[in-house]
């Protein structure tokens, strides 16, 4: 199947595909962050995606912090229950619960009696875990950020929005990451296989 990118993946991904960009902020208690997020590569049949989170005015060390993220979709692959990284079902719950959209399957975390098809879905849900700062792997830790735990996020396809909550057990709790798609100014290209 041949793969494709910008415009021509736009309509049937609304915004899921590589070199697709998204721009919002990050709110923090009374604090608020420019966000930008661009995807790297997008495999929906294998519930996977990554790409880069940069991040402005969080430290002044490090006026602009730029992170590599994976994300697990729920739906084949993964279900709502994270099972690490410090999170346990109940923390799952609060989070997926502030996204009205997960109400239906709020009884059924581990999607024993729904499907969940993320190529059709309105609503896909996914977890972003940031691995490592760009450009220095390195740096495991930075006074004032964190990068240790993870995003609970919902795309919303027919809007193109990004609705996440950011978790770390030692973080502020339910800070709030919003971004919208940011529409591609060129012309779509074709990778023939």
């Amino acid at each position: 199947m041949p793969s494709l990118s910008g415009e021509a993946n736009e309509g049937t991904l609304r915004g899921l595909f590589p070199g697709s960009r998204f721009e919002g902020t990050q709110r923090s208690g009374r604090s608020s962050y420019d966000v930008e997020v661009e995807l790297q590569d997008v495999d929906l049949d294998n519930s996977f995606l990554c790409g880069y989170l940069k991040i402005s005015g969080l430290t002044e060390e490090y006026p602009v912090l730029t992170t590599y993220f994976e994300a697990e979709i729920v739906g084949r692959h993964h279900n709502f229950v994270t099972e690490k990284w410090d999170a346990d079902e109940h923390t799952d719950w609060e989070h997926w619960s502030k996204f009205s959209s997960f109400a239906k399957y709020q009884d059924d975390m581990r999607l024993t009696k729904h499907k969940i098809e993320p190529l059709t879905a309105d609503n896909v849900y996914m977890r972003w875990k940031e691995h490592f700062l760009v450009p220095d792997h390195q740096i495991v830790s930075i006074a004032g950020a964190s990068f240790a735990g993870f995003y609970y996020i919902r795309y919303e396809r027919s809007t193109a929005a990004i609705l996440g909550f950011y978790y770390h057990q030692s973080s502020e709790m339910f800070q709030s990451l919003r971004l919208h798609h940011v529409p591609q100014k060129s012309f779509p290209s074709f990778e023939f296989r």
